[in-house]
């Protein structure tokens, strides 16, 4: 499969407290093609970059434009890369933080809609971001996506 780019995203997680579950932040796409849509569409915060750019600088970029606020400081864990079916190859860093979900203010897009109408219209890249445990983040993320979620398990059992 031709590769369709490569991607840097934060993959954000909390716990409400000491021995809490674990919570991940997962963002469902925008736009009238992804409205109808939910189990294996959602995704952690993430954008292209190019080459020579830093991908954690470009992961960093990328969240605060889907989300609206700078990702949180601290240490990354690095969670390596993952090739998703379209080829894309993803780049990804575990955070801790926290995010109210309400106040999320995503950047957007323009696209003719409906499809050769003429119209152009203007659509959040994201419409929502929520805080999910580990079963239901499972069902909800892309597939190959899931592998970080398995890593990020992995690394925090390690610490």
């Amino acid at each position: 499969m031709a590769s369709r780019g490569r991607s840097a995203g934060i993959l954000l997680y909390r716990r409400a407290g000491h021995g809490a579950p674990l919570e991940v932040l997962l963002v469902h796409p925008g736009g009238p093609l992804w409205a109808r849509k939910d189990a294996g569409v959602w995704s952690i915060p993430k954008g292209e970059y190019e080459p020579g750019e830093e991908a954690l600088a470009a992961a960093r970029r990328e969240f605060a434009e889907e989300l609206g606020v700078a990702p949180p400081d601290g240490a990354p864990i690095d969670l390596g890369e993952i090739r998703q079916r379209s080829g894309k190859v993803v780049r990804a860093w575990g955070f801790e933080g926290d995010l109210d979900v309400t106040a999320v203010a995503s950047n957007t897009f323009t696209l003719q809609w409906p499809p050769r109408s003429g119209r152009m219209a203007e659509f959040p890249e994201i419409d929502r971001a929520e805080w999910f445990g580990p079963a239901e983040a499972r069902e909800r993320i892309i597939a190959a996506q899931g592998a970080l979620l398995d890593r990020l398990d992995t690394a925090l059992q390690q610490a």
